[in-house]
């Protein structure tokens, strides 16, 4: 017996079973799963994602609105005995920067995280994790993020949440991403960082291993290696376009009207290539085309391709995103990439949490 009296777990376990909400093509659970946890099912509104959740996570895929599902759609999944986790990462947009200063705004999509906090009201899990952007944390129109630690703490959960920088735990971009974690167990906290600036995973270490390709090119074996085509004026701006530079540094002429107007010279980051001794960009659902952002290949002409968009979000090799890998769709991949949860992410916040429930008494 330790010395306070306290017993904690030792050895193996309990079984973690985990549900996910608004699971996309399955980042989060996928993490989670790597890390031993039992993924039952995930929730989309999304129907084109149920063959990569359903392949990569062995779990079912459940095509459902949230504001339409019930605790008697997501109880029956759990077993009796083991620890109940249920995952959700709300779609961002609403809270976004973007999304902030469009007075045209959404209402409704600012509901689905109220619609989160309903179903943990009625499932009564034993732990809830959330994850979004950070600007949720400081949303100024609606207490969006306040009313849901409030929902929390009134059911007995104790609470914690923080912005993460991802490259402090091995994901090889510079995504910042706000993630919740909840316990009705004790007290629970994220594992502390894994990485520093010294040993940043970075563009090299991620995608430097891969053959080379031209703008508008796929790589004869692998589907997923293909870069968009470029236009001969867009073949032109990125000739001109140094390592690590953008826009601002083509003559004049190649540069759009927009980016030499006062409005337009703060978005310095288009057309811009990435260099291979950092992280990567923040992948967004734009990242395979090279006006996005700064998503240009370090030193090949051409923008990133999907393969390589997927691998900065530290989705394996083997994993599955399409049924006939054949037939690619750069536009829905870079959609499903951009708005995944990096599994990277889902193995620290699953290795927090079994961290937790080790040092919980029994």
């Amino acid at each position: 017996m330790p010395k306070n009296g306290v017993q904690k777990r030792r050895g193996r376990l309990p079984s973690i079973e985990v549900v996910d909400l608004f699971c996309g093509i399955g980042g989060l659970s996928y993490g989670m799963k790597s890390e031993g946890f039992k993924i039952l099912a995930g929730f989309d509104l999304d129907w084109t994602c149920q063959y990569a959740y359903e392949t990569n996570n062995g779990a079912k895929f459940i095509y459902k609105d949230i504001r339409q599902v019930k605790k008697e759609d997501v109880i029956p999944f759990y077993s009796k005995k083991s620890i109940k986790v249920l995952a959700g990462c709300a779609p961002c947009q609403p809270f976004s920067s973007y999304a902030f200063k469009n007075k045209n705004k959404d209402e409704d999509k600012y509901n689905l995280l109220y619609e989160f906090g309903r179903l943990v009201k009625d499932v009564q899990p034993d732990i809830v994790t959330m994850e979004n952007v950070p600007a949720i944390a400081s949303f100024k129109l609606k207490s969006v993020l306040a009313d849901f630690v409030k929902l929390l703490q009134d059911e007995g959960y104790q609470v914690n949440y923080q912005v993460v920088f991802c490259p402090n735990y091995g994901i090889p971009q510079t995504r910042k991403r706000l993630v919740l974690l909840a316990s009705r167990l004790g007290k629970i906290n994220l594992i502390p960082p894994t990485h520093t600036k010294k040993n940043y995973v970075t563009v090299r270490d991620t995608i430097g291993n891969l053959p080379p390709l031209e703008a508008g090119e796929s790589c004869k074996t692998d589907a997923l290696h293909r870069c968009r085509a470029l236009s001969p004026l867009n073949m032109q701006r990125i000739m001109s376009t140094p390592y690590g530079g953008g826009w601002k540094d083509w003559p004049k002429e190649l540069q759009l009207k927009c980016h030499q107007e006062e409005s337009g010279k703060s978005f310095g980051s288009v057309y811009g290539r990435m260099v291979w001794e950092e992280p990567a960009p923040t992948m967004t659902t734009l990242c395979t085309g090279i006006g996005n952002g700064r998503f240009g290949h370090p030193t090949q002409n051409r923008a990133i391709s999907a393969r390589e968009a997927a691998l900065f979000q530290t989705f394996p090799i083997t994993y599955k995103f399409f049924q006939n890998e054949q037939d690619v769709s750069l536009v829905k991949a870079s959609r499903y990439i951009g708005n995944a949860v990096p599994p990277r992410l889902g193995e620290v916040i699953a290795e927090s949490i079994k961290q937790h429930i080790r040092n919980t008494p029994l």
